[in-house]
């Protein structure tokens, strides 16, 4: 009970922690590749604390609802996402149920963007939905392979089963759905070469557009929470959670496993994220319909051979 509370409070903290550090070393990170010192790591803390104090216009009721609705569906994912072994509502539904839950940001985030009624908001809107309907197929079929592997939807489960079997992006026939879940990841995270949504440079921004003061703080704070969501999730499929090869899970109960289990998951999360950063940062921005027809390309097909292989062997 006592872990289950605690689950509930530090999950979505530690997950806002992480992806606010998250969006400044992207900045920190981009920075250094074009030879620049860039921004401290914290900037974006000190940024949305200076949105919160500037007054910005509503389109709206349905714009303001648009706003907290994304952030709500963000919150409301991590508490069925283990955190380490902080996973305070696992048990009830598991990856079925997040697979729901993830549809309700971008839902929000297309309704407050509908009611401002700016036509670069409306085409980062459409941007999103078709980019979505790239991706989103190729990562149902990849967590329906997980499933079918290990014969449970219990993402908990999923987790204690690679303690004593081993990662599943390193073990067949679960590998080839890893795969699949990498190409997609930059495109669920927003990032070059798939940052369609956004694209400054032609769309200003897109569905934020008329985002200012206190939504554009809560809209980055959603961002942040989306982006820990979509890595957190890959973590915890294909490798192993919290585990390191059985060693924290071997060594007992307690705190301290608790708190060793949560810097593990972190770092895993942290280098996979740097490795996307990587990517992001020697690949140009496709078009739109470049982006859906490699996302349909390789992806899709990979994640449905390894739907097969899965059920298969």
């Amino acid at each position: 009970m006592v872990m289950s509370i605690c689950g509930i409070i530090f999950s979505p903290l530690i997950a806002l922690l992480s992806g606010i550090l998250m969006l400044g070393l992207t900045r920190k990170f981009m920075a250094r590749i074009h030879w620049r010192y860039g921004p401290p790591l914290l900037q974006p803390v000190i940024d949305i604390i200076k949105l919160f104090y500037q007054k910005a216009p509503s389109h709206g009721k349905l714009f303001d609802f648009g706003v907290i609705l994304s952030l709500t569906g963000s919150i409301v994912v991590l508490l069925f996402l283990p955190v380490g072994k902080l996973a305070p509502l696992s048990s009830s539904g598991g990856l079925l149920v997040i697979t729901y839950l993830t549809l309700i940001a971008p839902l929000g985030l297309a309704l407050s963007g509908g009611e401002a009624a700016n036509p670069n908001a409306s085409i980062g809107i459409s941007r999103k939905l078709v980019l979505s309907f790239g991706y989103e197929v190729s990562l149902l079929l990849g967590i329906l392979a997980v499933m079918t592997r290990y014969e449970t939807i219990s993402i908990v489960k999923v987790v204690k089963i690679q303690q004593e079997s081993g990662w599943a992006l390193f073990s067949w026939p679960l590998l080839v759905s890893g795969i699949a879940y990498l190409l997609i990841l930059p495109a669920i995270l927003g990032i070059r070469p798939f940052d369609v949504v956004s694209a400054p440079q032609e769309i200003s921004s897109g569905p934020h557009v008329e985002y200012g003061g206190k939504y554009l703080g809560i809209s980055t704070i959603s961002h942040a929470l989306t982006e820990f969501i979509a890595i957190g999730l890959f973590v915890n499929l294909f490798l192993g959670g919290w585990g390191l090869w059985g060693v924290i899970s071997g060594i007992g109960a307690g705190w301290l496993v608790v708190l060793l289990s949560v810097l593990a998951f972190l770092a895993k999360i942290f280098l996979l994220y740097i490795v996307c950063l990587l990517v992001s940062a020697v690949l140009p921005r496709l078009r739109l319909d470049q982006a859906v027809g490699f996302l349909w390309k390789w992806p899709a097909v990979l994640a449905f051979a390894g739907l097969i292989l899965a059920w298969v062997v």
